[in-house]
């Protein structure tokens, strides 16, 4: 957490958020343009950007796009905001991020350390028990085979679904994404989340890449991503629920 508040301590480094936030998928030229310092500078303030986890980055060919990851200000948001705010706090997760490629998707990259073990990371994952204590009180099924179909139902009836594209425990999940809680996101159709789980000493990184996005696609589609993985995070290495706001919307039966 030090790294974060000493990240975001900074004007500069606000601003190549405030950027990132503004149109995601930027190169190091394009922010350089937004900012009066040298090429030089800008690097080095991504650089701690990156090392605070606030800034994640991916290689298309031969170019290097920097993404905003907001799940660093989820976990400040989940430790104190929480507890003091009422459900508004959770807009400053509502991050949008934009490529602008012929095809008009959008793409949201959302990364994490855990201090897990990959086995324990994908149980997590999929066993529907564990995803309804940190997944808005969903309990997501499925057989977990190539080819084969998840669903996530809560009392109300089917949240979400989709099928399991690649399954490769305990590294990589693909999976369609069709979002149902409401008209407005079933009006954006399928989607694609992709789960990847990387060893890292005694803990793992998980990216969740969640792309085939239409370009503005409503927010709620991919906005809940955060606190999933804050959730997420706290059971594996506490053992515990999040308490915030949201937390287990799906639960109980709608009144």
């Amino acid at each position: 957490m030090d790294e974060v508040f000493k990240a975001l301590g900074d004007p500069t480094r606000r601003r190549l958020l405030d950027e990132l936030y503004r149109l995601d998928g930027q190169t190091l030229t394009a922010l350089e343009r937004q900012l009066p310092m040298t090429r030089i500078g800008v690097m080095k303030h991504l650089r701690v950007l990156e090392n605070a986890g606030l800034v994640t980055t991916r290689r298309r060919g031969r170019e290097k796009l920097h993404f905003l990851n907001p799940v660093p200000i989820r976990l400040v948001h989940d430790r104190w905001v929480s507890k003091y705010a009422e459900p508004w706090a959770t807009t400053l997760t509502g991050l949008k991020r934009r490529l602008e490629e012929e095809t008009k998707t959008m793409e949201k990259v959302f990364e994490i350390y855990i201090k897990t073990t990959p086995e324990r990371l994908w149980e997590a994952i999929t066993d529907p028990e564990q995803r309804a204590t940190y997944s808005f009180g969903l309990r997501v099924e499925s057989d977990w085979t190539p080819g084969s179909r998840y669903e996530g139902a809560s009392p109300a009836g089917l949240i979400l679904a989709g099928e399991n594209l690649e399954v490769d425990p305990p590294r990589r999940l693909v999976q369609s994404f069709d979002a149902l809680w409401s008209d407005d996101v079933k009006a954006e159709g399928t989607s694609r989340v992709t789960w990847e789980i990387e060893p890292v000493g005694d803990s793992c990184k998980l990216t969740v890449t969640h792309d085939q996005l239409r370009d503005g696609a409503h927010g709620e589609v991919y906005g809940g991503w955060p606190q999933i993985l804050s959730g997420l995070k706290t059971l594996l290495e506490t053992g515990e629920s999040l308490t915030t706001p949201g937390s287990l919307l799906y639960a109980q039966p709608a009144a």
